[in-house]
């Protein structure tokens, strides 16, 4: 079994460096996906409201026969959820689905600027801290401005922010303030979803030096960014490929040559972006 490494977060909890994300798996996939990841070496979950898979993800976590508390699982709250009593709801329903009697890290999904509630849901989401039902919040697609607002209203930090990032989106303003602020940077779609990112002449080169896979090598330039990447799959060995990152270092050079590329967003713009 692999095992890997962990940040301390700013609340004083502990996040694995590399996780594992489900969507769009169906309930059945993830109860499968969740419980080989968790044999594997995984300790770190990932779900959402709008994945539909809460209850399967939360059958993988109860069937693997860990130690509950060995386990992180995140899961996020859906914009059409946004406001303060509706945050207590939703998440209620999270847990139920989930089976768990408290969520490790809990996550705003989108901060939906235009209906301009994600102060509120924020309010709520420390009360459930407060209240020991989750354990760490944070946000997800917040740009700085969002994240200032929620410190200058309650006083209160993510302890993460869940961002698009990846080589053709580096995001280095938004993972810079991360730092100053002392928030831990997660990256969703850390392969490119979609892209050519992983056909790459420049990454295949990379990989090629130290005897990896494309994608490895650009999990290894999340890892060394300090960002958390949660890659998705279903596939056992892939996983353990995916998870199979820390046995090896990117110096300088490979790591701009990973990143050295037109830049571009492949999910929405969340000053813009609303999902509910």
């Amino acid at each position: 079994m692999i095992s890997i490494p962990a940040y301390t977060l700013n609340d004083g909890t502990s996040l694995p460096a590399l996780g594992l994300g489900t969507w769009p798996m169906k309930d059945e996939e993830a109860e499968r996906a969740v419980r080989a990841a968790l044999e594997t070496g995984y300790r770190l979950i990932d779900t959402a409201t709008n994945y539909r898979n809460e209850t399967g993800v939360g059958r993988g976590v109860a069937s693997a026969g860990l130690p509950r508390e060995e386990i992180v699982v995140t899961t996020k709250l859906p914009g059409r959820h946004h406001g303060y009593e509706e945050t207590l709801a939703s998440f209620e329903e999270s847990r139920a689905r989930l089976g768990l009697e408290y969520v490790d890290l809990y996550l705003i999904h989108w901060p939906l600027p235009r209906v301009d509630k994600y102060v509120d849901s924020w309010k709520a989401m420390v009360k459930l801290r407060e209240d020991g039902l989750v354990r760490s919040v944070g946000v997800s697609n917040f740009t700085a401005e969002h994240i200032e607002r929620l410190e200058r209203e309650t006083g209160v930090l993510p302890s993460v922010n869940q961002i698009e990032l990846h080589p053709l989106l580096p995001q280095d303003e938004l993972r810079a303030y991360h730092e100053r602020k002392g928030i831990r940077t997660e990256s969703w779609s850390p392969l490119g979803r979609g892209s050519d990112l992983l056909d790459d002449p420049a990454v295949a080169a990379v990989a090629a030096a130290h005897g990896v896979t494309p994608a490895q090598a650009v999990l290894r330039w999340h890892t060394q960014l300090g960002a958390v990447p949660i890659p998705k799959s279903a596939d056992p060995a892939r996983q353990r490929a995916n998870l199979d990152v820390f046995g090896f270092e990117l110096d300088a050079e490979q790591l701009r040559a990973v990143a050295d590329r037109v830049h571009r967003r492949i999910g929405g713009d969340p000053e813009v972006h609303e999902e509910f």
